[in-house]
C-alpha cells in the first residue's frame, strides 16, 4: 500500500492554501430561528441543553452527540381536516407526509450549519427505530419536553403538545448543535389546553381519563396495532396458525390487507382521535367558540359513531370501556407484544401496563426477590387505584414472591406455567394467594 503522502486526495489538499476551520463558539439564536423558518419550519425556538428543565433530555442527547450544547425545536403544522376525518387513510397520509417534511427541514438546517463549520445533528426521526431498545424508549430524543422548554406549547390532557397558534395539529423535530447561543426561549406562561375533555369523549379505548390519568396500555394496544408490538403479535398469530384456514379464523381479510398497507406505505395509526377533536390554539378555536353544538356534530360525533374494530387486551379496562361506551364498535382481543426482556424492564414497565379499573378495592404490598441471572429486590404497592414501584423491600408485605429471574420472565411471556414453576420451586410464594391473584388481574396480557 502506498504511503498516505502519495494519495492523490492528500496531495491535492496539501497544495491548497489553509482554510479557516475554527468552529464558532456561539451563534445568534435569532439567526438559528430564521434559518429554521427559511428551511420550512412553521415555528422554531432555541434553548440551551444545560437548562434545569432539560435534565431528562441531556441523558438522551449527550450519548448521542457528546458535543451538544444547543437545541433547535421545530414545529410543522398539519392540515386539520385531514386529521379530523373518520377515514384513517387520509389522516395517516398527512402524518407520514408531515413527518417527511420535518425530517427535510432538519436536514436543511444541519446542511447550512455544516457549511458554516458548525457540527449539528438532525435527531428528528419520525418513528422509533432503535429496535434493540424495544420494551423501553426506542427514540433517540424526546421532542415534546424540548418543545415545551422552548416555549412552543404545553402538554394537553391528551399528552400531545398544544402550540399556542396551531393547536395540537403539529409534528415536532429537534436539531442538536455543538455551539452556544447568545439567548434562548422560555416556556409559554400559560397552557393552551382548554380542559374541554373532548379528547376524553372521543378516545375509543378510554385511555384518557377526565382526571388526567392516562392508560398507556390501552392507547398502545389499539392505536399502534400495526406498529412494533402489534406487528410482532401478528407474526406470532401466523406462526401459531395450523393452516391458512386457521389463520383466517384469527385474522379477517381486511386486517391482513391493512397490515400489508402498513408494511408497504408506512405504519398506520388506528385512531389519534384525541388530536382530531382538540379545539385549542388561536388558529383552531374559532369554530368551537362560535357554535359548540355544530363542532360536536361535525368533528367529534363522526369519530364516536364510526363502526370499527377496537383492539384490546382481554379483561382490560379498555375492553370494558368500549363495551359500555361504544357498543356499536367491535372489540377484538389481541396481545400488544409488550414482553419484558429483563427484570429491570419488567419493573420499569409496570406503571405503563397497570390497569387501575382492575385494581378497584385492592390495597396490597408485595415484596419481590429475584434471583439467578438478575438479582434484584423490589416493592410494589397498590392503593387507591394507584401503583408505586420501589427499590428494595419497604414496609410489611401482604405477599412475598421469590423467583428465579429467567423463570419469571418466561412466566410473563407465557412460556412457563405458574404451577410448573411453583412445583419446581423456581417461584416461591408467601402470603395470601387471593391477593396475588387480584394483583395479577391488574396487568392483563
Amino acid at each position: 500500500m502506498k504511503s498516505l503522502d502519495q494519495h492523490p486526495t492528500v496531495q491535492r489538499i496539501r497544495q491548497q492554501p489553509p482554510t479557516n476551520t475554527e468552529t464558532p463558539r456561539s451563534v445568534s439564536a435569532a439567526w438559528l430561528k430564521q434559518l429554521a423558518l427559511d428551511s420550512g419550519a412553521d415555528d422554531a425556538a432555541v434553548v440551551r441543553l444545560d437548562r434545569a428543565d432539560l435534565a431528562g433530555a441531556r441523558s438522551e442527547i449527550l450519548p448521542l452527540f457528546p458535543k451538544a450544547k444547543t437545541l433547535v425545536s421545530l414545529v410543522l403544522g398539519m392540515n386539520r381536516e385531514s386529521i379530523r376525518t373518520p377515514a384513517r387513510s387520509v389522516a395517516n397520509v398527512e402524518f407520514h407526509h408531515t413527518t417527511d417534511e420535518v425530517n427535510a427541514v432538519g436536514h436543511r438546517i444541519v446542511r447550512a450549519c455544516q457549511e458554516r463549520g458548525i457540527a449539528a445533528l438532525n435527531a428528528t426521526a419520525g418513528f422509533p427505530m432503535e429496535a434493540e431498545r424495544f420494551g423501553s424508549k426506542m427514540w433517540v430524543v424526546s421532542h415534546k419536553p424540548v418543545a415545551v422548554a422552548a416555549g412552543l406549547g404545553h402538554m394537553g390532557i391528551h399528552r400531545n403538545v398544544i402550540h399556542p397558534k396551531f393547536g395540537n395539529f403539529i409534528l415536532l423535530g429537534t436539531v442538536i448543535l455543538e455551539v452556544e447561543v447568545d439567548e434562548q426561549a422560555q416556556p409559554v406562561s400559560y397552557n393552551p389546553c382548554l380542559e374541554c375533555k373532548l379528547c376524553v369523549a372521543a378516545c375509543p379505548t378510554g385511555a384518557i381519563g377526565s382526571d388526567g390519568h392516562f392508560n398507556f396500555s390501552a392507547c398502545y394496544t389499539h392505536n399502534y396495532r400495526e406498529f412494533m408490538g402489534g406487528f410482532a403479535d401478528w407474526v406470532e398469530t401466523i406462526a401459531d396458525s395450523r393452516s391458512a384456514a386457521d389463520y383466517r379464523k384469527k385474522m379477517t381479510p381486511q386486517e391482513s390487507v391493512s397490515m400489508w398497507q402498513s408494511l408497504s406505505f408506512g405504519a398506520n395509526y388506528k385512531a389519534a382521535y384525541c388530536m382530531a377533536v382538540c379545539p385549542a390554539g388561536e388558529d383552531v378555536i374559532r369554530p368551537f367558540l362560535d357554535d359548540r353544538t355544530e363542532f360536536l356534530d361535525g368533528v367529534v360525533r363522526p369519530l364516536q359513531e364510526k363502526k370499527e374494530t377496537v383492539y384490546v387486551l382481554a379483561d382490560s379496562d379498555a375492553e370494558a370501556y368500549v363495551q359500555r361506551r361504544f357498543p356499536h364498535k367491535r372489540t377484538k382481543r389481541v396481545h400488544n407484544g409488550l414482553r419484558a426482556p429483563s427484570i429491570a424492564r419488567f419493573l420499569a414497565g409496570m406503571p405503563l401496563t397497570f390497569e387501575r379499573g382492575r385494581s378497584t378495592g385492592l390495597t396490597a404490598t408485595l415484596h419481590f426477590t429475584f434471583t439467578g441471572r438478575e438479582s434484584q429486590r423490589a416493592t410494589v404497592i397498590i392503593r387507591d387505584q394507584t401503583l408505586q414501584v420501589l427499590e428494595g423491600h419497604e414496609g410489611n408485605a401482604d405477599v412475598e414472591v421469590t423467583a428465579d429471574s429467567a423463570t419469571w420472565l418466561k412466566f410473563l411471556s407465557g412460556e412457563a406455567h405458574i404451577v410448573w414453576a411453583l412445583l419446581r420451586r423456581k417461584i416461591r410464594l408467601k402470603g395470601s394467594p387471593r391477593v396475588l391473584l387480584a394483583f395479577g388481574k391488574c396487568f392483563p396480557r
